[in-house]
């Protein structure tokens, strides 16, 4: 039950932290609207949640969206915390993910060796 419970809050945190950043509510110019959030784990006691972000594009350009994102975590708490009840928010931390940039380096070598 737990679990579940856990799961729900982890969609409707990655739902509510992708529809900031389409809308362009955090307005550091180095979050763009390609940003995507790829997922969320929040931790059980509701104390903690690690966000990844991924984004197409070049390394740097993804590194400084998580900076800007880690910075404005306060900001975005806040407003999540007004729009999702709970009695206790979970702290973001913004991560980067690189799972598509090293999906497709796994692709390109297949290619390469004629898979």
């Amino acid at each position: 039950m737990a679990e579940l419970r856990l799961k729900r809050i982890e969609s409707l945190l990655q739902q509510e932290l992708a529809a900031m950043i389409q809308r362009g509510e955090i307005k550091d110019p180095r979050v763009e609207s390609l940003t995507t959030v790829t997922a969320v784990s929040v931790t059980k006691d509701l104390a903690h949640a690690k966000v990844w972000v991924s984004r197409f594009g070049e390394r740097e350009q993804l590194a400084a969206s998580v900076e800007a994102l880690n910075h404005a975590a306060g900001y975005i708490q806040s407003v999540l915390a007004r729009r999702i009840p709970l009695r206790t928010f979970p702290h973001l931390r913004f991560v980067l993910d690189d799972s598509m940039e090293r999906g497709f380096r796994i692709a390109q070598k297949l290619r390469d060796a004629g898979l």
